[in-house]
């Protein structure tokens, strides 16, 4: 009965400090209870009839004015209609919990907010840790059990980024599988929607529905598979735990058959330089607001945002170009290995008060965050991050992850791989 579960989810939501901006729970009950009545009935159902999922706060709701987890939007206009995926969501009958919290405007990996607080990721019950962001409150609200999947977005990791901090599978698949329509953007090149699950198959099923096309994802075995171990900057400045447990993840997948290739991609030291749409393109969108209303931004997103004042339309032209070309020689080199693999993230979720105390060390940890997930946006490819660390210890993530269009392969191996680990916990 999906109407119990719904109460108790709500319940729960409503206890979750700073995880939801607004609940939904009279739709989310009538979600679940049309469910029961339909099942009752003999009726068959989408997987996610009557089940809680939460939506970020960047989605349009008809009637409601998106805040984007800011508070600079909250005399804007109300959205008209639902965004494209809020409407396949209800269509597929799943009970949307409601809106969760995020980092202003999605514009950092970390997770903070100061006009909503931060939701504290719920692994650690010693340390108040960071969820990661910029989908934080989405991460949580699965990972402290009171949604089965979350929509966020991801546009330099931030679907990844919690998942990986949070123990959790996110996948982003390519951009342009999933309507952005209806949404509050933060880089028109990069930005896409996508899901935050407890597994592989979940996030399989969520994304059936927001693209509204099933990836075709049939089983591989690991065995055979040549998966390419980018040598140029994913490994540097790993954290002891993660470097370990990286390790040991690779140790497994060697055991299963895999052959993990070193191989250099030199040219991954290439995309700082031509990386510079998401500051661009926000700085384009929020230049009048910057201008009127700075102080009511979190001083932290107004300062990455005013950067984006420091590139020309010619420097912007040049990126695109080098961008066009980057992805065309990284395509060709990865031509001959079925995926390819990093670690998500390489540290472990910090305390918040850590990066509450001074912007240097937000920012420090803001770049290891984004660094491997970003490489994938401006690929324009498709990635997936699964836990892979032991039970009882903090989350590690393991991506694995392709060009444009490599969505059913690469989540399938991602499966194989998901499978390998949980049988050697077993062991």
């Amino acid at each position: 009965m999906r109407v119990p579960l719904l109460q108790s989810c709500l319940q729960r939501a409503s206890a979750s400090a700073s995880v939801f901006t607004r609940l939904y729970p009279d739709s989310a009950i009538a979600a679940a209870a049309h469910a029961d009545e339909q099942r009752a009935a003999g009726n068959k159902l989408s997987p996610l009839a009557g089940l809680p999922v939460s939506i970020k706060d960047l989605l349009d709701v008809a009637g409601e004015t998106t805040l984007a987890g800011s508070v600079v939007l909250r005399d804007a206009q109300p959205a008209t209609q639902d965004a494209p995926v809020v409407a396949r969501l209800r269509a597929a009958g799943a009970a949307i919990v409601g809106k969760t919290n995020m980092t202003e405007f999605a514009f950092s990996g970390v997770g903070l907010n100061p006009h909503y607080g931060t939701p504290v990721n719920p692994v650690d019950n010693s340390v108040a840790r960071i969820p990661g962001g910029s989908s934080s409150g989405a991460a949580v609200s699965v990972a402290a059990g009171i949604c089965v999947a979350a929509i966020g977005s991801d546009t330099g990791g931030s679907i990844r980024i919690p998942a990986a901090l949070c123990g959790l599978v996110g996948f982003k698949p390519t951009m342009r599988r999933v309507p952005v329509a209806g949404t509050v953007p933060l880089s028109t090149s990069l930005d896409t929607i996508c899901a935050i699950t407890r597994s592989v198959q979940d996030c399989l099923l969520v994304d059936a529905v927001i693209a509204d096309s099933p990836l075709q994802a049939s089983p591989v075995s690991l065995s055979g598979l040549r998966l390419a171990l980018p040598q140029t900057i994913v490994l540097d400045e790993m954290d002891a735990h993660v470097a370990a447990t990286f390790a040991a993840t690779l140790t497994k997948l060697s055991a299963a058959g895999a052959q993990i290739v070193e191989l250099p991609l030199q040219m991954l030291a290439e995309a700082r330089k031509i990386n510079l749409f998401a500051t661009v393109e926000a700085y384009a969108w929020h230049r009048d607001l910057l201008d009127k209303r700075s102080e009511e931004y979190d001083s932290r997103v107004a300062t990455r945002m005013k950067f984006g004042a420091n590139y020309s339309a010619d420097d912007y032209a040049k990126a695109k170009l080098a961008r066009q070309d980057w992805i065309a020689r990284m395509e060709q080199t990865l031509l001959p290995y079925d995926a390819v693999l990093m670690p998500t993230v390489p540290i472990v979720a910090p305390p918040i008060a850590d990066l509450e105390q001074t912007h240097e060390a937000f920012f420090e940890a803001n770049r290891l965050l984004l660094r491997n997930p970003a490489l994938i946006n401006l690929l324009d490819g498709c990635a997936v991050s699964l836990p892979c660390h032991a039970p009882g210890s903090l989350p590690v993530g393991l991506m694995v992850a392709g060009p444009a269009l490599h969505d059913a392969r690469v989540m399938a191996i991602a499966g194989a791989i998901e499978a390998a680990i949980k049988e050697q916990r077993k062991n």
